[in-house]
């Protein structure tokens, strides 16, 4: 056997020394290996706590399907968590309710991921359960950059605004994001149903956190049922009574009040009150019960009224000392008062219009009252009140207050002694207060004299005789002509102070009435209907007047009527002025003058000679009226 050299031991040393380090490197790279796999496998349930911040795909879509709407619920316990936190996913719900979902999302909303603090929300869907625990057990999905940090930004933003998610019984789910919430419902038996087991890591933990729940769902239980009460019991509101306008001012003759209820006057302040709740609005009004509005110097002499409402607990209203069951009228009698032609137009068919409807149960509340006003029309008020009138005046000298559960302050005029069946309440008419008159005066003529009667009785012509002013200078020629044209004539000469039976009984015996332009003419409303007025219109274009005053009244009374306008001839004003003066030339363009000219000068400055040719025609066709009848 061939011995080795010398110089060759030193190399095989050399590959041993290689070989042995190559081997404790290996085993090294080995060791390492083994502990980087130890430390992979030690971590990897912390990665599984954030392994539903990469959404799998069947979250994905699920998100996508309208009628679907997830929670999934994971539970960190990663120390930076606090332990007590829970990672939800909110899939929204897509469909009619979802008209935002969809969009981009906007600067400053939050996530449809969100960490809710010390809240459980237990997951509905339909194989949800099943997909959470395929969830649990894959671990390849990778995390994606920054998820963790947006996460935490989301928790914090949470517990800031203290958000809450808790079930209830037929309520919404209240969730933090700004998205429209999803609605969920739970069974009765998971009301109080304790966190999903295995939440957390302790048994103390869960019994905290699940108390915790229990509070928060009774607090809300507590708030919601407050809020449904709240919504569907109405607040009380002390009620309202609507109480319309006592005072009516639209109309052109007269201020009206009418109004009912716990009403008190005041005879000594001249005051109505009408007793209201205190959350009634309050009314206050001053009223001149008289129908010549716009006449200031005729207003200025009428008491004024004040009607007002007042409540109980502000102001005690006065205490009643005569208390009625009857409604009162309250007018006035001053004014122009004491002329026929105004007794009637201006108080006696107003009057009749407005208490007509009471049938005679009313008082009657009087200003400015005239004693002998009273004994003149005694027969005419007593048909309209069976109740003895009342004077303000006195009542309120005797400190009384009077009590009614109605009241009317001024009368309802419409024109000159008319009533307009349209415009009255109780569609009375002028007619209507003429049969009333003969009535209450008990006159006996309802109808003229018919000459083929076979009585052989004339017709009556009465004349209206005028002692001062527009006195018929040839009055006895006159009546000359009147008989030659087959009347009765005779002349009338009343006076202010006769009682009104008397003078009515004269004018219903006549068939026909005959007078200058004047107050006297009211004495037509005596005549029986389908009698004649025969109107004699003095000088100066007044013509309109007259027609106004007496002439559209007789109609309206169901008479007829002839109008005789004179001529210059006719009037003393011919002997006054000349002939070239503006008075004859154009009359009527002295109306601008105002009605004092016109009364002074047309009507109180001349007297009246009537050209009987001219006047024949007239007398022709009156006795016509009862030739042919």
């Amino acid at each position: 056997m061939k011995q080795p050299q010398q110089g060759g031991g030193g190399g095989g040393v050399l590959g041993v020394r290689f070989e042995s380090q190559r081997f404790r490197l290996l085993s090294i790279v080995v060791g390492c290996f083994l502990i980087s796999v130890t430390f992979l496998l030690s971590s990897r349930p912390e990665t599984a706590a954030f392994d539903t911040l990469s959404p799998k795909p069947w979250l994905e879509e699920a998100r996508s399907t309208p009628t679907t709407a997830i929670k999934t619920v994971k539970s960190s316990p990663s120390p930076k968590l606090g332990g007590r936190d829970f990672l939800v996913d909110v899939a929204p719900r897509q469909g009619a309710q979802g008209e935002n979902h969809g969009r981009l999302q906007s600067a400053g909303e939050k996530t449809e991921t969100e960490w809710v603090k010390d809240t459980v929300i237990i997951e509905e869907r339909a194989g949800g359960s099943e997909r959470a625990e395929q969830e649990e057990a894959e671990s390849g999905t990778d995390r994606q950059p920054g998820v963790q940090d947006d996460t935490q930004a989301a928790r914090t933003t949470v517990q800031e605004e203290e958000a809450e998610a808790v079930h209830h019984d037929d309520l919404p789910v209240q969730t933090t994001t700004k998205k429209p919430a999803v609605v969920e419902t739970t069974k009765p038996d998971q009301q109080d149903q304790l966190p999903v087991p295995g939440l957390f890591s302790d048994k103390e933990t869960t019994q905290n956190v699940g108390g915790r729940m229990m509070k928060l769902q009774a607090e809300q239980a507590t708030a919601t049922t407050g809020q449904q009460q709240q919504q569907q019991t109405p607040a009380i509101i002390e009620p309202t009574t609507p109480l319309p306008p006592l005072c009516d001012f639209s109309d052109r003759r007269a201020d009206i009040c009418d109004f009912a209820g716990d009403i008190r006057l005041d005879a000594n302040a001249s005051t109505y009150t009408v007793v209201v709740g205190p959350a009634t609005p309050a009314q206050s009004h001053k009223v001149r019960p008289y129908q010549r509005k716009g006449d200031q110097m005729c207003m200025g002499r009428i008491t004024e009224i004040t009607v007002r409402t007042s409540s109980s607990s502000t102001s005690p209203p006065p205490q009643c000392t005569h208390t009625h069951t009857a409604p009162a009228v309250t007018f006035s009698i001053g004014g122009y008062t004491g002329n026929i032609f105004h007794d009637f137009s201006d108080v006696l068919v107003p009057l009749y219009n407005t208490a007509h409807r009471y049938n005679g149960d009313v008082h009657l509340v009087m200003a400015n009252v005239a004693p002998w006003w009273l004994i003149k029309y005694d027969k005419l008020l007593r048909s309209i009140s069976r109740h003895a009138p009342i004077d303000l005046a006195k009542a309120g000298a005797a400190g009384e207050v009077h009590c009614f559960p109605h009241a009317v302050v001024s009368l309802r005029a419409h024109r000159e002694l008319i009533i307009e069946r349209d415009r009255s309440a109780d569609g009375l008419a002028t007619p209507d207060f003429t049969r009333f008159v003969r009535r209450a005066l008990s006159l006996p003529r309802d109808a003229p004299t018919r000459v083929a009667d076979g009585t052989g009785r004339k017709p009556r012509l009465l004349i209206i005789a005028r002692h001062r002013t527009r006195i018929l200078l040839n009055l006895a020629e006159f009546i000359r002509a009147a008989e030659e044209a087959g009347f009765e004539a005779l002349m009338s000469e009343s006076d202010v102070g006769d009682s009104i039976s008397r003078v009515g009984a004269q004018i219903n015996s006549a068939d026909v009435l005959v007078g200058v332009h004047g107050a006297g003419l009211t004495n037509m409303m005596f005549l029986p209907p389908g009698a004649t007025l025969v109107q004699v219109v003095p000088w100066g274009g007044l013509q309109w007047i007259a027609h106004m005053d007496y002439g559209d009244p007789a109609e309206a009374m169901g008479l007829r009527y002839v109008q005789y306008e004179i001529g210059v001839e006719e009037s003393s004003l011919k002997d006054k002025y000349p002939r070239d003066h503006e008075i004859f030339t154009n009359p009527t363009g002295m109306h601008k003058k105002g009605f004092g000219f016109i009364r002074q000068t047309l009507m109180d400055g001349q007297n009246i000679t009537v050209d009987i040719g001219r006047f024949r025609a007239v007398l022709q066709e009156a006795i016509g009226n009862y030739l042919a009848q």
